[in-house]
């Protein structure tokens, strides 16, 4: 049987970057301006940000021939693009960011367009300014991406801060899939051990803070039309939703303040099955029910999960469970439910 799967966690990093043209020659502007160097062989590149390799990366993120090909061992039919994280830049100037954003959509758009029967769009924008983002969310939209990924905040502000509201609205009304990727977490002073341990350490309980932050900071309640999806199975927060619940049940302002149950507001959520354990994918599963779990990987990266159909399979589900994990729930997510 030919696979349906859609991935909906998987980043693009463009071939080539352009000079900086900018004026912040030494400030944040042209020492955060990322520019590609050539990596240990033709089939890697290494991102240079403020003159050091951020990350060493395969021609994967920008081939989509090279995509395809892991695509179809990996038995995914269909890829979501979206930036990678670091690239969202929301610690940029906005005169700098502008353009950036732009440069990494109009990769992911051209990729999209090669072969559109295989790639789906998710861009970025400049959430340090919320109206300029919301007017950038217009202008994807009009040019067939389907949302847009966040991180899961911004320079520091919880993703749940009513200054954010301007964007959200506009998200709502024009029907965008907003994909919500750690970025930056809180909390780097409390990681003991070899460097890059955020990752594995930080990024989870960065999400979980995310999505705690919309439900009680009320966007969830004031948008209820928002369809989101949070990457690595939501972090942290299956784990603290049930206590998140306890306190709606004993605090009169808090269950004002979001008018339905934590449990109602996660249930509308999506999340992608990167969690790596049948067990750990079972229980958000049953936290969150089986319509609102995606397939999702971090493909090309190295931390990725490169069989994750067979992550699935692994549940034993039904049939009809199984295609929503596959294909349904994906394309529910990005406003497409046939």
């Amino acid at each position: 049987m030919i696979s349906q799967a859609i991935d909906i966690h998987t980043h693009v990093v463009p071939a080539e970057f352009p000079v900086y043209a900018g004026k912040h020659k030494t400030e944040f502007g042209g020492k955060q301006w990322p520019q590609m160097a050539m990596g240990c062989d033709c089939h890697h590149k290494n991102v240079m940000i403020d003159g050091k390799n951020f990350r060493t990366v395969t021609d994967e993120c920008w081939d989509i021939h090279r995509r395809a090909e892991a695509m179809a061992q990996m038995n995914i039919a269909r890829q979501v693009l979206s930036p990678m994280p670091e690239l969202l830049s929301y610690w940029l100037p906005l005169e700098d960011a502008l353009p950036l954003t732009r440069h990494v959509n109009d990769s992911i758009a051209a990729m999209v367009a090669q072969a559109p029967d295989k790639f789906i769009g998710l861009g970025g924008v400049p959430m340090q300014d919320p109206d300029v983002a919301a007017r950038e969310l217009e202008r994807l939209m009009r040019d067939g991406f389907r949302g847009v990924e966040l991180g899961s905040n911004i320079n520091g502000a919880a993703l749940g801060d009513p200054k954010f509201d301007v964007f959200f609205a506009a998200a709502e009304e024009l029907g965008a899939a907003i994909f919500v990727h750690a970025l930056h977490p809180a909390g780097k002073e409390r990681i003991v051990g070899p460097p890059g341990l955020m990752a594995y350490i930080g990024f989870p309980l960065d999400t979980a803070y995310a999505i705690a932050s919309l439900m009680t900071g009320g966007t969830l309640t004031r948008y209820p039309k928002l369809r989101l999806a949070f990457s690595h199975g939501g972090g942290a927060f299956a784990s603290i939703l049930p206590r998140l619940a306890r306190g709606w049940d004993i605090k009169p302002e808090f269950a004002e303040r979001i008018g339905v149950s934590p449990f109602e507001h996660a249930r509308r959520l999506y999340y992608d099955t990167l969690v790596y354990d049948p067990h750990t994918l079972r229980h958000l599963i049953d936290t969150f029910g089986v319509r609102q779990l995606c397939i999702g990987t971090d493909f090309p990266f190295d931390i990725h999960d490169r069989t994750p159909v067979e992550s699935v399979a692994a549940l034993k589900l039904s049939d009809g469970d199984l295609k929503l994990l596959h294909h349904d729930n994906a394309m529910r997510f990005l406003g497409d439910p046939t």
